[in-house]
């Protein structure tokens, strides 16, 4: 019978053992829009092909991104929240957003999802049919706001600029630097957080191969790749994070 109670102690030590390990073993989030996050059929986001660049034995890689959202729209419908609850000491966040952050912002269906331009304090207050008033913010607001609630969690927040459209002008990929790429570097910069260049990463590979082979990557429209595509974006964002000097998320890349 001592025998049996000290493998069934065994198991229970081993049990424990493991679950210590998996509950304290860092996570990476990714928020973003479809780019990031997608149907994962015709189209996907980066964020589902690069967990398998990294060592999920030793991190968790949970993609919290959401097709169609803005900064905006991610913050109001209260999906940053959700992944605020689940922040812990040691954990990541890379935040990729631009796409849908384009129009203007009011409570039309075009609108809905629009971010004043900038990185500054300026509001717009918005009246929903409802009554619900809503206060809109700029962009860079927002990147910041992400920012700074990253770090008060204790986690390593990591900005990234959009990824590029299929849109050449000349014979290059139509760039972000003088927008939403531009906005995403300025925040990082001011709160002392972690950059990748995301944009022009992926546009130069773009820019290398022409307009016909990246047209492969884009099966229905501008902006959204298949699986291979997702898959350059990805070892684009994982070139971009071995850049990074002294950020602990590239000792658990393959």
């Amino acid at each position: 019978m001592k025998k049996y109670s000290f493998i069934l102690a065994g198991m229970i030590i081993i049990i424990c053992f493991f679950a210590f390990i998996a509950q304290h073993k860092p996570a990476l989030h990714t928020i973003g829009d479809s780019t990031v996050r997608n149907s994962n059929k015709e189209t996907w986001g980066w964020g589902t092909p690069i967990a398998s660049l990294f060592d999920t034995t030793k991190i968790h890689v949970e993609n919290n991104a959401m097709a169609g959202r803005s900064t905006r729209t991610f913050l109001s419908e209260g999906r940053w929240d959700k992944v605020l609850e689940t922040l812990k000491l040691g954990d990541f966040v890379t935040m990729q957003f631009g796409h849908n952050d384009g129009s203007a912002p009011d409570t039309t269906k075009a609108g809905r999802r629009g971010v004043l331009k900038g990185t500054g304090e300026e509001t717009k207050v918005l009246t929903w049919p409802d009554g619900k008033v809503e206060t809109v913010h700029t962009y860079g607001w927002y990147i910041r706001k992400f920012v700074r609630e990253t770090k008060a969690k204790g986690a390593t927040p990591i900005v990234l600029s959009m990824i590029p459209r299929n849109i050449f002008k000349d014979g290059k990929v139509v760039r972000a630097n003088n927008d939403f790429g531009k906005w995403a570097a300025e925040v990082a910069k001011e709160e002392n957080a972690y950059f990748v260049d995301l944009n022009k990463i992926t546009a130069d590979k773009y820019d290398a191969l022409g307009p016909d082979k990246v047209k492969r990557y884009f099966p229905g429209d501008h902006t959204h790749t298949n699986l291979e595509g997702a898959k350059v974006n990805a070892e684009s964002v994982v070139e971009g994070i071995k850049e990074l000097k002294d950020c602990n998320l590239k000792k658990y890349l393959l």
